[in-house]
């Protein structure tokens, strides 16, 4: 990337692309919030530094670029190199389950797997989707997981909590972007502290659940977001313990909980033994999200 580089050369989408994974590759850059590998995230950069629709790389891959347009595509390839922040970062926004969310460094970048079982209106578990559900999504963070069950449970009301005042702004910005200021409500709280006393028929929950040995290792993408959003202290429980404490009292008699636990799936079963939660599959976890009933909750020693 030095100065003397003839970035000239680079006439056309496709050579804008290569140089992306290029720089990249040679960088040894992570991937892991929204895209797994250097090619489709210099795809989205490029087309998104060029306005252009992201389904619809095949028609433009040859088309010529202009000098400025150039820049751009440039400007965050470099910047996605020097920084190694996520790239939502720098577009500031991201995708899930095909649902653009806007974000910023005051939250993680969405990519739970929630989403995909809430695309699937967590069947079996639901019955009735179109059912007047009260629901409660526990560290919102940019609110996404909140919208996408208000987006796949039309009729239900959904309560969105975070610690963060500035992880809620972002999270107010997107229930705007959506329009869902009726359907999708926002609590500045420490968990359940500042919580109105309220049952829920569903709370699902991706907490901070990195164990510190983990946290220690993440690669520096990983770094670059908000620690308190992601650690969960010694065995990745800390917040756990609290949530799973308190649930029952704001779930109704045949209410459960989806909890997200990442890669922590014995330290779970080291902390709750008493628990036997079932799992529930998605096409990337075996083991990373569970379900807990209130039946499940009360047994907790």
């Amino acid at each position: 990337m030095s100065s003397t580089e003839n970035f000239e050369e680079l006439t056309t989408i496709r050579d804008v692309i290569r140089y992306a994974v290029s720089q990249f590759n040679e960088h040894k850059l992570f991937f892991g919030h929204g895209s797994d590998n250097a090619w489709d995230e210099a795809v989205y950069l490029t087309l998104f530094a060029l306005n252009l629709p992201l389904d619809e790389l095949d028609v433009y891959i040859d088309a010529h670029i202009l000098k400025k347009e150039r820049k751009r595509c440039l400007d965050l390839i470099h910047e996605r190199v020097k920084k190694r922040v996520p790239l939502a970062y720098l577009t500031g926004e991201a995708w899930l389950q095909g649902y653009r969310f806007i974000v910023d460094k005051h939250v993680i970048v969405p990519r739970s797997p929630i989403s995909e079982l809430l695309g699937q209106q967590l069947s079996p578990w639901v019955i009735n989707p179109d059912a007047r559900l009260n629901i409660l999504d526990m560290c919102t963070g940019s609110a996404n997981l909140a919208i996408l069950a208000a987006i796949n449970f039309p009729h239900a009301h959904v309560d969105a909590v975070d610690v963060s005042e500035k992880a809620l702004k972002v999270a107010k910005q997107n229930v705007e972007l959506y329009q869902f200021a009726h359907q999708v409500s926002l609590y500045q709280s420490d968990l359940f502290t500042d919580l109105p006393e309220k049952q829920y028929d569903i709370i699902i929950c991706n907490p901070p659940y990195v164990n510190e040995t983990s946290m220690q290792a993440l690669p520096e993408e990983y770094q670059n977001e908000p620690k308190m959003a992601l650690t969960g202290g010694e065995d990745g429980m800390d917040l756990i313990r609290k949530i799973l404490h308190d649930a029952p009292r704001y779930l109704r008699d045949e209410g459960f909980i989806v909890l997200e636990i990442g890669h922590e799936y014995e330290n779970f079963l080291t902390a709750f033994p008493s628990i036997n939660p079932t799992l529930l599959e998605t096409e990337t976890t075996t083991e990373s999200i569970l379900l807990l009933t209130k039946e499940d909750l009360l047994m907790l020693d």
